[in-house]
């Protein structure tokens, strides 16, 4: 019994290896059918191409991020500004009714002044103490109208007091919002430094090489505004011209965020800089700048046309022809000419 079960096991593993084998051969096939044909001779894929490629793309959408936040802390900031003076206003107003609160009962001080120091007693007992009984009564009559008109004064001296204490709470409630407003910026201020410094971390990452196509890529395009191509086309307005003008006439200027010219830009900063050089005021932000006009379709856009971009309207170029937009890219990168669909568009608006 021992013997022929030592007998029959090598037997059986004997026969199992030739079916794995085949498997294996199938399963082999099948991935090589599966797999690119590489060329002959050639290497093997460099395992850091794909790793640039990815550091690149952290790059490109922590700047897309620094650049939401940015736009945010921009819209805090003109929040801020107008909560501001609607601030010294209420407070301006709240002074003046605390004079005029003032002066009413500075007058009723003196008349109470003057009735106490001429006795104040009751009118029926100085009628019947009186030896001149007309004279008195001509006198009470006097004395009554004054008293109506001093009760004026009080009725006058309640409502000033009631608009007082609503001008101050009025106040106090824009001062209230406009401290939350400072909160949210100082809030947006942290979350743009935030992502930019991991831009930074990432950048580091980059070979050498790819680092010098990034600053090659970021580099303001040296070209004049006569050489991009349908510099010619026309305007929708002259202000709109005047506006691209302007624009083209700061290509390499740095992007700074939250900067607005004219050393300096972020991208709505450049829009809102070369619309108030042609003497038109725009919004602030991008997504504010999106629904400065009218909407036109990107096939009819003409230059001085304001294209967003981004799901978020978070950037934002003017359109100068010939399939270009000039805008303030991103921190590291200078105002310079783009193609217009380098990035998904969400509109076009025509202020």
């Amino acid at each position: 019994m021992v013997s022929h079960r030592t007998h029959r096991k090598p037997a059986q593993r004997g026969r199992s290896w030739p079916g794995r084998l085949v498997v294996l051969s199938a399963v082999a096939g099948a991935a090589a059918a599966l797999s690119p044909a590489a060329p002959a001779g050639a290497r093997p894929a460099d395992p850091g191409a794909g790793a640039e490629r990815s550091a690149g793309a952290r790059v490109d959408r922590l700047y897309a991020q620094a650049e939401a936040a940015t736009e945010k802390y921009n819209a805090a900031a003109e929040r801020a500004r107008e909560l501001q003076r609607q601030v010294e206003y209420a407070q301006e107003n709240a002074a003046r009714k605390q004079e005029r609160v003032n002066r009413l009962r500075s007058a009723l001080a003196s008349v109470a002044g003057a009735q106490y120091r001429s006795g104040g007693i009751d009118p029926s007992v100085a009628l019947m103490l009186t030896e001149d009984a007309d004279g008195y009564l001509d006198k009470a009559a006097t004395l009554d109208r004054i008293g109506s008109r001093q009760e004026a004064k009080l009725r006058r001296l309640n409502s000033a007091e009631r608009a007082l204490r609503q001008q101050r709470a009025e106040a106090d409630a824009k001062l209230a919002h406009l401290e939350r407003e400072r909160a949210a910026r100082k809030h947006h201020k942290k979350a743009v430094l935030k992502k930019l410094r991991e831009a930074r971390a990432v950048l580091r990452e980059l070979s050498p090489s790819e680092r010098a196509e990034r600053e090659r890529a970021s580099r303001a395009d040296g070209r004049d505004a006569a050489s991009v191509p349908g510099a010619g086309a026309h305007a929708s307005s002259q202000r709109a011209a005047a506006a691209v003008a302007a624009a083209r006439s700061v290509v390499g200027r740095p992007y700074v965020w939250g900067a607005t010219g004219p050393a300096s830009f972020d991208c709505s900063g450049l829009t809102q800089w070369a619309y108030g050089r042609a003497g038109i005021a725009i919004p602030r932000t991008s997504q504010a700048q999106r629904s400065a006009g009218r909407q036109v379709p990107m096939s009819q856009a003409r230059p001085g046309d304001l294209v967003v971009y981004r799901d978020d309207a978070s950037h934002v170029g003017m359109y100068v022809g010939g399939g270009q937009v000039v805008h303030a890219p991103h921190p590291g990168a200078a105002v310079r000419y783009d193609p217009v669909d380098m990035m998904p568009v969400t509109s076009v608006t025509r202020p």
